[in-house]
């Protein structure tokens, strides 16, 4: 930790307002001593991070931290502010500011003492007196674990007691995975009821060590063995069988998936965010107690693979049903990409014939442009033909995670058979996850316990599937499903604009999030057969046109008023041009999260203006992706450049005179700092 963190990296007087503006003078230290070599490029990635989750901590704690290409050397900053600095936590601003910097290839010994030092966070002895040292040299110390003989300054921070009590409990000495909570737990006659966890965060720095430090010290409270899995950036080692086997409870407190989950299956089970381990530690052991009490069993039997993640504890049905039709989309997408663009290159090569060519394993020519078109057509059409079954097996999957595969893969298939189409694959995911869990809540004996995820739940489950897709509900969907089809193909004129509105400003409200993807996906529904409708081509033109207006219009407004925008945004537009272009909507989450109340709304009005138009123009896409690089497939693509051209200068204008309102406002606020958005929650960027 020595050389990790100086006197010179420690403000003791932060006199920054704002959490980017904090980062900023702690990373200017940085710069300064040869530790950062790109100040906004570095600050970028710190806020890119941010943006996953708010890194504000209960008891006055921020920790603004990433790894990045701009950053030579692990580094340590501390800041100390006297007003406080809002990084989101729930009681309130930050006093306490450590800025993390990792190198993109940090080696596990140096992530091993960082992560030390987020678990000695959880240690109010170790930050009462960070509040109280005196001086730079001594705050240092203290943070490094050094012996108070061995601080020259300790004098200087008031207290020599403070210091040595700090120093006794270092970072360099706190344990990093897998220490048992029980020791200091309450001596008992009988064994104490026994915990496994597993913590886990997108960087896998900080959160994830603080979460583990904060459940162990709550169970040594409440007589309780906790034992911790962390897996972090510094790798994971594997909680022993005989310790899983042996715990009466699990808490996953994880914001990325769980590693090797069917580890813990069979037991009470608290699916959490990694925030609550860290905030609310007390509550969830009481909580999986509860549950044990009541013989509540999460994931099934032993032999089951748990519920991935299907909502964290006290979501509601709602919440956790755009979980897991989010799931199925997420995965469909790069069927639906690459699927599309091959049957659309297909088209481009061999004209629209090419679906009529016959088989290439029978005639195929090497010299020949037609046989290679007629190649990508086929396998383009292959690709789709996965649409629906995947759609229909990660719904399940998001439900009951591995069991829900088999079910859902073979409702998705049937759905495909009756022509029910992703209203069918819709119906059948959902049908097949209820199914399984339903299985698995059943009372199993023990000697079967070890079929069932591979005999038992497949064979019940698809059986019970498959019934309901063939007899009960397939046709009433299969009907529905034309009616929609119909429907598409009779929309001109008036109506057509008046959908290419709706669909742009759907597009544009969250940014990549839920009413995004739904509109995006009700695009690629139409156009997922070998010979889409006229009409399915125009709503997806207008679909991939009015989502990439938001980044293609920060981009732009970055570049023609950048006074208006922070250094960190003005980095960002640079790479919006290319996210843009390449038609990714999630290139603007970053000007969003920072002012949604003014970038929100302008998007939206240009989304909706380039959709419409896109329609009036009759522009058409065969491909589901792709942005300005599958142009030449598009139909009147001039026209179609056109419209986007006109939403881009209308959210562009539109963000300009909004900020530029909010500049002359009296007590107005800097550039870039308003209130974190929704669409900043927007952590897996799926295709628009």
């Amino acid at each position: 930790m020595s050389d990790m963190i100086t006197a010179d990296l420690v403000d003791l007087d932060l006199s920054a307002d704002t959490k980017e503006a904090a980062a900023r003078a702690l990373a200017e230290r940085m710069v300064a001593l040869g530790r950062v070599t790109d100040l906004d490029g570095f600050l970028a990635d710190v806020a890119a991070r941010e943006a996953q989750m708010p890194t504000g901590l209960d008891g006055g704690i921020g920790i603004p931290h990433c790894r990045s290409e701009h950053v030579t050397e692990p580094t340590l900053a501390f800041g100390r502010s006297s007003d406080g600095i809002d990084f989101g936590a729930t009681d309130g601003p930050a006093d306490l500011i450590f800025l993390i910097a990792a190198p993109a290839g940090a080696d596990d010994a140096h992530l091993t003492i960082l992560s030390s030092l987020a678990r000695q966070l959880m240690n109010t002895e170790f930050t009462d007196a960070l509040r109280s040292v005196g001086d730079a040299a001594a705050a240092a110390a203290l943070i490094r674990g050094d012996e108070p003989d061995a601080a020259e300054p300790a004098a200087a921070a008031g207290s020599e007691d403070t210091v040595a009590s700090a120093g006794a409990a270092s970072p360099a000495a706190a344990t990093v995975t897998g220490d048992s909570g029980a020791e200091g737990a309450p001596a008992s006659e009988e064994r104490p009821f026994r915990i496994v966890a597993v913590t886990s965060c997108p960087t896998g720095i900080a959160h994830t060590y603080m979460a583990a430090e904060s459940l162990e010290n709550a169970g040594r409270e409440a007589g309780v063995e906790v034992t911790v899995e962390t897996q972090g950036s510094a790798g994971f080692t594997r909680l022993d069988p005989a310790v899983i086997a042996a715990a009466d409870g699990v808490i996953f407190a994880h914001d990325v998936s769980v590693r090797e989950k069917d580890r813990f299956a069979g037991k009470p089970t608290v699916d959490v965010g990694v925030k609550a381990g860290i905030n609310r530690p007390a509550e969830l052991i009481a909580e999986v107690r509860e549950k044990a009490a009541r013989g509540e069993v999460t994931s099934g039997s032993p032999g089951a693979t748990p519920v991935e993640r299907t909502g964290d504890s006290g979501e509601g049905y709602g919440t956790k049903l755009r979980k897991w039709l989010m799931s199925g989309v997420s995965y469909m997408v790069p069927f639906v990409a690459a699927g599309g663009l091959l049957i659309a290159l297909g088209f481009a090569i061999g004209g629209y014939e090419v679906n009529k060519a016959p088989s290439v394993m029978d005639h195929f020519l090497w010299t020949q442009a037609d046989s290679w078109a007629a190649l990508l057509f086929q396998i383009g059409g292959v690709a789709f033909g996965f649409l629906v079954p995947v759609l229909a097996g990660y719904i399940a999957y998001g439900m009951a995670d591995r069991p829900g595969l088999v079910p859902g893969f073979v409702g998705g298939s049937i759905a495909l058979t009756i022509n029910a189409g992703f209203l069918g694959g819709l119906a059948a995911g959902l049908i097949a996850g209820g199914v399984v869990i339903a299985i698995q809540k059943v009372n199993i004996p023990a000697a079967l316990r070890g079929i069932m995820p591979v005999v038992v739940i497949p064979l019940i489950s698809s059986a019970i599937v498959g019934f309901l897709m063939f007899v009960v509900i397939g046709k009433p969907i299969a009907e529905a499903q034309k009616g929609m089809t119909d429907w598409l193909n009779g929309l001109s004129g008036a109506n057509a604009i008046l959908l290419g509105t709706l669909l742009g400003l759907m597009m544009c409200f969250d940014l990549g999030g839920p009413v995004n993807k739904v509109a995006y996906t009700f695009a690629t529904a139409g156009i997922a057969v070998s010979d889409p409708s006229d009409s399915a081509m125009k709503i997806m033109a207008a679909v991939m046109a009015a989502g990439m207006v938001p980044p293609l219009a920060m981009a732009l407004a970055t570049t023609v008023r950048g006074k208006l925008f922070n250094a960190t945004e003005r980095e960002n537009g640079k790479a919006a041009w290319v996210l843009g272009a390449s038609f990714i909507s999630e290139g603007a989450i970053p000007f969003a999260a920072a002012d949604p109340l003014r970038v929100i709304p302008a998007s939206m009005a240009g989304g909706a203006i380039t959709g419409a138009l896109s329609m009036a123009f009759g522009a058409t896409l065969r491909a589901p992706h792709g942005g300005i690089f599958v142009v030449p497939l598009i139909g009147n693509p001039l026209l179609y450049l056109v419209a986007i051209a006109a939403g881009v200068c209308v959210t562009t204008a539109l963000v300009i005179v909004l900020k530029g309102m909010r500049k002359q406002a009296p007590g107005a606020t800097a550039p870039g700092e308003g209130t974190a958005a929704p669409a900043a929650e927007q952590k897996q960027p799926v295709a628009a």
